[in-house]
């Protein structure tokens, strides 16, 4: 009995370590078949992350080297371009195309101030430099329309030129001259009735028509004015005024790129209606202008001591002449009071009617 007990213990023990031993085989056997190359029929998960991994390294080097191959390719076209600049400077280009002109216009906040007249910032030196400024013509017309305005035995105060040098009349033959009048209540329209027989697409803008939009005779009416605020106000107003806007604005309504003639007499307003177009940048869009100038105060929205308000008005129009704005007509009416700032300066009459015309403009 006991000799089987010995027997049946022997065996049991020899069968655990028989089972260790075949799980240790069994672990070795397993460990070993996962670190050994798969088979070439068979490729594992690892082996083809290998392979995509190698191939998107190749394509990424072929890649940067095509890269390279343009970049080189590119800075050798740019050498060649400069070289050919280079060559092509000292042989004269043939005659084909002009340059197109830029509209790319820069925003201006403020018009520029031309330096006082003299040390002493008087009034009196300031008047006399404006004043010989507006009453000296700069270019010579051969023909007005103020003219035939005098034979009809009108005043002949407002005149547009119809030289041949300009373009205003070559613009009538072709039937395409465009006209803006800008006013205030305005009850003599003869140069514009002249304008329009002559062949204009004539527009007259008053603010204070009944009826938006009006068809009378031979022109057309608009409740409408042009912008005579302040373009940089130190207090935004809270009214806004639908029947003003900025010439911009209105020559975008109506479907115009250019105005031949620009008229305005806005009755004191005038100088923030230029300063207003200089800021704008419209005055190419323009091929002649006539203002109404108004001297004896210095006008809606403009303050200051009376030689910064002259020397503001010389600067407005020293802005013009930069614009290729010459002077070719001056006409002051006898019958108004000689007022200059409510003072008596130099004999100056309080209403001047100007005429510019732009040298350069070319519709």
């Amino acid at each position: 009995m006991g000799r089987e007990r010995l027997t049946w213990g022997l065996l049991l023990r020899v069968g655990v370590l028989l089972t260790g031993l075949c799980v240790c085989v069994h672990v070795y056997l397993e460990t070993g078949w996962r670190g050994t190359p798969a088979p070439l029929g068979r490729p594992t998960q690892d082996s083809q992350n290998w392979g995509q991994q190698s191939r998107n390294k190749a394509e990424a080097e072929e890649q940067e080297r095509s890269i390279k191959k343009r970049i080189s390719y590119v800075r050798t076209l740019k050498k060649d371009s400069q070289t050919k600049k280079e060559e092509d400077k000292d042989e004269p280009s043939p005659a084909c195309c002009p340059p197109l002109r830029s509209h790319r216009k820069t925003t201006r906040w403020h018009i520029d101030l031309e330096p006082w007249a003299a040390v002493s910032h008087s009034l009196e030196d300031e008047a006399k430099r404006f004043l010989n400024y507006i009453t000296t013509p700069q270019v010579s017309c051969a023909s007005l329309t103020g003219d035939e305005a005098a034979q009809e035995g009108t005043k002949g105060a407002w005149a547009a030129c119809l030289d041949p040098k300009f373009s205003l009349s070559h613009r009538i033959q072709s039937k395409h001259c465009r006209v803006y009048s800008f006013g205030l209540g305005v009850d003599d329209r003869t140069l514009e009735r002249s304008l329009s027989r002559a062949g204009c697409e004539v527009h007259c803008f008053d603010p204070s028509l009944k009826q938006p939009h009006l068809q009378q005779a031979d022109m057309w009416l608009h409740r409408l004015s042009i912008d005579w605020r302040d373009p940089n106000p130190a207090f935004i107003a809270q009214r806004q005024y639908a029947i003003t806007k900025k010439l911009a604005t209105i020559l975008n309504d109506f479907g115009h790129r250019q105005v031949d003639v620009l008229k305005a007499d806005m009755e004191s307003a005038e100088w923030k209606i230029l300063e207003n177009l200089v800021l704008e940048g419209v005055l190419d869009s323009v091929g002649q202008l006539l203002l109404e100038l108004h001297l004896h105060w210095a006008g809606f929205e403009v303050g200051g001591e009376d030689p910064s308000v002259v020397r503001y008005w010389f600067s407005l129009l020293k802005e013009l002449e930069r614009a290729n704005f010459r002077l070719f007509h001056v006409h002051s009416d006898p019958a108004k009071p000689h007022l200059f700032l409510h003072k008596n300066v130099l004999n100056a009459s309080s209403v001047y009617t100007l005429s510019w015309v732009n040298t350069e403009w070319k519709p």
